[in-house]
This record gives structure tokens, C-alpha cells and sequence, in this order.
């Protein structure tokens, strides 16, 4: 039985897709592509060696501002839930990802993170008691081979820390999509707080970490400034804001599989503003990983449910 103190997904369908989620799944697909523009920015505006501090100015002061514009705080059981959805989403994510692209080149880091919609397929079976879909997991693999074709190259190396990193971080921010699918949203409670709620509690957990990583902040000159900008207002609110906003809306599965746009999008805007090169292999893995991506919005057949 579904609690009227949450809201869920609308019901009714299009042409093979719920009714009117045409338009959410895009708004939603601009989060994981806002966060493909990560690597360029951090390379190109903000100072080296200091991945954890540019994450907590993603999540931290956009959280606060999220909280200002909605004034809306956790009531009850919900300061609990907002607390753990933001260290699974963003506190944890965070730091294993930079652990994750320290220690292994960007190609692994980035496919070990494409392992996500995998990881969603598989605990929507036991958190939300979804049938296991042969459909869902044979598309997330073929995804995460595509990112793979697209983003590794010849020189890769692993590492294990990196690897389990990469894979941790994959893990909790599926396992944080899974809990948010289940928790839903409270009722009366819009995107806007909702993400500025989790982004707080990420932000927060990440101020500790942080500083015991990597010490003093570092210099931040303008080009570093408009990064951080960059990062905090469209990368961490607005993507955010999108991102949880769809999810408590959208089939989880169908969500996950948008995660593949980010190094999707990291690598066009490597051909763009770094002057590098797609090869013929590179290709196949970019139509792969779109082929994954649309698939992924669409109902699972009638005998893969079977």
C-alpha cells in the first residue's frame, strides 16, 4: 500500500512510456550531464590536489542556499532519512570518486562509476521488491561497456584501492537513488528543500574529511572562482534540484541509466575544449551507451518481466 504521505509516480502511459514523463526524464538527464563538465572545469579552472574541497563547495553553500530559498526544514524521522540520503548520495560519493580518479586513470574511474544502473537493478529487488529484470541488468552492462569503449584507453592501469573506491562510490549513490525511490518525498515538501536537505547533510559530513585530507583551502584566484561557481550553482543546485526531483518521480531503473550521460558528455567536451579525438572504437561505445540510455526509459518487455 502506498502512504498518502509521500508522493509517487503519476499513473497512465504515452505511447509505451508513462504519461507525461517526457519532459521530466529531460530536465532529469541535465543533472548527470551538468556533472560531465566536472572534469574539464577541474582541470582547466580549478587548483590542483584539492578534489575534496571542490566537492564540499559543490554540496555545502548549495544545500544552504537550497534551504534559504525553500524554507523548509526535516520534521520527525525525516532528519534521520535527509542525513543518511545525503552521506549516501553526495558525502561518500564524493570522496571515493576523487580516491577513485587519484589512483586510476579517468577512463576506469568513470566506467567503475557507469557500474551504477547495475547496481540499481539489482537492489530495487531487495529494497523495493522489483522483479529481478534480465532487460534492465543486460542494458546496464551493455552501458557500462560503452563508457568502457569510449573513455578507457590502451595505457589504463588498475589499481586496487582505486578500483574499490570507484566501486563504492558507485555502490552508494545507487544505494542512496534506491532508498530515495523507496522513501519518497514527504508530502508538501517540493525538489528545492528536498535536495537542499541531502546537499547540507553531504556537505557537511564532507567539511570534517576534507580538512583531514587535504588540509588549508587553496588559493582561489578568478578562474577558480567561476569553477567553483560553476560547480556549486548549476552542478550542485539546480542538477540536484533536477536530479531529486525526477527520482522521486521517475522509475528508479529509468534514472539510474542517465548516470551513463556524464562521462558521455565529459568526453565530447574533451573533443571540444581539449582538442582530443574519437576513434572508430570510441564511437561504437557513444552509440552503445545512448542505445543503453534510451532502453532504459522504455517498459521492460512483457517476457523479460516473466
Amino acid at each position: 500500500m502506498t502512504s498518502p504521505a509521500v508522493q509517487r509516480a503519476p499513473a497512465g502511459a504515452v505511447g509505451g512510456v508513462p504519461g507525461g514523463t517526457l519532459q521530466l526524464t529531460l530536465l532529469t538527464a541535465l543533472a548527470p550531464a551538468t556533472w560531465g563538465t566536472f572534469y574539464v572545469v577541474t582541470t582547466e579552472l580549478l587548483p590542483p590536489g584539492h578534489p575534496l574541497f571542490a566537492g564540499l563547495l559543490r554540496a555545502l553553500p548549495a544545500g544552504l542556499v537550497a534551504l534559504a530559498i525553500a524554507r523548509t526544514l526535516p520534521r520527525g524521522g525525516w532528519w534521520a532519512k535527509a542525513a543518511v540520503l545525503g552521506v549516501l548520495n553526495i558525502g561518500l560519493t564524493f570522496p571515493l570518486l576523487a580516491i577513485a580518479a587519484e589512483r586510476l586513470p579517468g577512463g576506469v574511474a568513470a566506467t567503475l562509476a557507469a557500474a551504477q544502473p547495475l547496481v540499481v537493478a539489482l537492489l530495487a529487488v531487495a529494497v523495493l521488491r522489483e522483479r529481478l529484470s534480465g532487460w534492465r541488468l543486460a542494458w546496464g552492462g551493455i552501458g557500462m561497456a560503452g563508457v568502457g569503449l569510449v573513455v578507457i584507453g590502451p595505457s589504463a592501469a588498475l589499481d586496487l584501492a582505486g578500483v574499490a573506491a570507484g566501486l563504492g562510490s558507485a555502490a552508494s549513490m545507487a544505494l542512496g537513488v534506491t532508498l530515495t525511490r523507496r522513501w519518497g518525498r514527504p508530502a508538501g515538501t517540493g525538489p528545492t528543500a528536498f535536495a537542499g536537505w541531502q546537499l547540507t547533510a553531504g556537505g557537511l559530513f564532507l567539511v570534517p574529511v576534507t580538512f583531514l585530507a587535504e588540509g588549508a583551502p587553496p588559493a582561489i584566484d578568478l578562474p577558480a572562482a567561476l569553477g567553483y561557481l560553476w560547480l556549486g550553482l548549476v552542478g550542485g543546485l539546480i542538477a540536484f534540484v533536477l536530479w531529486f526531483r525526477g527520482l522521486t518521480t521517475l522509475p528508479v531503473t529509468s534514472v539510474a541509466v542517465l548516470v551513463l550521460l556524464s562521462p558521455l558528455v565529459a568526453a565530447v567536451l574533451g573533443v571540444v575544449v581539449l582538442d582530443q579525438t574519437l576513434g572508430p572504437v570510441q564511437c561504437l561505445g557513444f552509440a552503445l551507451s545512448l542505445a543503453a540510455i534510451v532502453a532504459g526509459q522504455l517498459p521492460v518487455p512483457t517476457r523479460s518481466r516473466r
